[in-house]
């Protein structure tokens, strides 16, 4: 087997059977072609199949000398999967990183966004400009549905259910949910779509995809990077932000506004509690407030 090939049929599997996005299976292989620069470096004329649990140690020492343990624990996982893959089409029986531990990394508490911070965002868009309702629209949509920045990229005017209070989101392995939508952002969202949409010139293939850009094609994940950095420039906000902090920010409001932390597993689209859990951390005012209140000993 040769690692060319056995990359290639990684990558199909990870976008097909497993419906990962490109940036997903990008990452994945990026870590398995690592380690073949390592063997090719140290002059390892190895196959995949003929990889150790000690090849993979000195592979993952050497790694440690430039990368932080986070990096390195994503490493671990992706060349484990890389592996699970191997097994699970019977090209080989054991992995060998079944008893490599990845480094312990402590969860870093996501950085939010007051809503005086958001109303100040939203106040910095130039409305005069073309692109101005539209990227009202968008920050609003980041903030009131909590969505990713590829959801966002990839949400179509099908998705929307503005009657039943609605949109369709397609998350990670193109997993679906619905998420409520507010009177507010259906109002930006309608301004843009009918005032301002409509004078595109819009390339066929887009003509379902909600946010455009001047040319009638799909917003790039770089490019709502951009707008959400000029705008948060432009409004005098200090903290590094980008288009996740939204989402951060709307799992957190919701939480210290009392919304039961199931309902936001749900709206967010996490697959286990354990990750909407982080938000738990990010004030604990409410925690001392449900105790005083609930607790019969308070």
């Amino acid at each position: 087997m040769k690692w060319k090939n056995a990359l290639k049929d990684f990558a199909l599997y990870l976008k097909i059977e497993r419906g990962m996005s490109i940036h997903t299976v990008n990452n994945y292989t990026f870590d398995v072609q690592k380690l073949v620069l390592y063997l090719e470096t140290h002059e390892m004329q190895l196959n995949p199949l003929q990889i150790t649990t000690e090849h993979v140690q000195g592979f993952i020492y050497e790694m440690a000398k430039e990368l932080n343990p986070r990096t390195q624990s994503r490493l671990i996982s992706g060349l484990r999967s890389f592996y699970d893959y191997l097994i699970f089409e019977s090209y080989c029986e054991s992995n060998p990183l079944e008893r490599i531990e990845a480094p312990k990394i402590g969860r870093k508490l996501p950085d939010t966004l007051s809503v005086k911070d958001i109303d100040l965002i939203v106040a910095a868009v130039d409305l005069s400009s073309p692109q101005g309702e539209r990227n009202r629209a968008i920050i609003e949509t980041l903030y009131s549905c909590g969505l990713r920045v590829s959801e966002l990229t990839e949400l179509k005017i099908s998705d929307l259910f503005f009657e039943e209070g609605f949109i369709k989101v397609t998350g990670k392995g193109n997993k679906q949910r619905f998420v409520p939508i507010g009177p507010l952002t259906q109002k930006y969202i309608n301004l843009y779509k009918n005032h301002v949409r409509e004078q595109i010139k819009i390339e066929t293939a887009f003509n379902d995809t909600l946010f455009l850009n001047q040319r009638g094609k799909q917003l790039s994940r770089a490019m709502i990077f951009t707008i959400v950095k000029t705008l948060g420039a432009k409004a005098g906000i200090e903290k590094n932000i980008s288009p996740h902090t939204f989402r951060h920010s709307f799992a957190t409001h919701l939480l210290e506004n009392g919304a039961d932390l199931r309902a936001i597993q749900m709206m967010l689209g996490h697959e286990s509690i354990t990750t909407t859990e982080i938000y738990m951390h990010v004030d604990k005012s409410h925690l001392k407030d449900a105790m005083l209140k609930f607790h019969p000993r308070s």
